[in-house]
């Protein structure tokens, strides 16, 4: 994946050094920082096994990660993007967004984020990427601040359920 001369591999989250390095960028980092979501708080949230976990590299340096929860009523749910603050502004988050909907488009045909009113940057982002928006939760984890709930769509629940599943391949005698 690139974008704006920035090549980066996103790849599920395998050690224990990738969380730990992860937590320290979200604790050092907004929205974080605002959130109150200190370092042992964001490294329990990426050793959380219910959840899936990808970094994205730009050769060997952890530019960002992704955390995905693909179970229960909002499932495909982008529960949260993190770019290196140095990297920001690079095309990075767009990549990152695009690895979670192919893989939550292969299972659900929505995307779901929440983004901190706050978060001017991430919302132009996912604006610009097609997200719309479902709903505020206001006072939802900081007072003062509401998170708005957006969602993006291939098409309803229902209809995406009927797809007949792809045929099986015949075997040899």
């Amino acid at each position: 994946m690139s974008s704006a001369g920035h090549s980066i591999d996103v790849s599920a989250m395998t050690t224990d050094s990738e969380a730990e390095a992860c937590a320290r960028m979200m604790a050092e980092s907004e929205p974080w920082i605002t959130l109150g979501r200190g370092y042992e708080a964001s490294l329990a949230i990426l050793r959380d096994a219910s959840r899936e976990r990808y970094v994205a590299l730009e050769g060997k340096d952890l530019v960002g990660f992704l955390i995905l929860n693909m179970k229960g009523a909002f499932a495909g749910y982008i529960q949260t993007v993190c770019v290196a603050p140095e990297k920001r502004g690079h095309g990075i988050g767009a990549q990152m967004v695009s690895f979670a909907e192919e893989r939550i488009f292969r299972e659900s045909p929505n995307v779901f984020l929440c983004v901190s009113s706050f978060n001017t940057g991430a919302r132009r982002l996912y604006d610009r990427l097609g997200y719309h928006v479902v709903g505020e939760l206001a006072d939802y984890l900081v007072v003062g601040h509401s998170e708005t709930l957006m969602r993006k769509t291939i098409g309803s629940l229902s209809d995406f359920r009927k797809q007949p599943a792809e045929p099986e391949k015949p075997t040899r005698r």
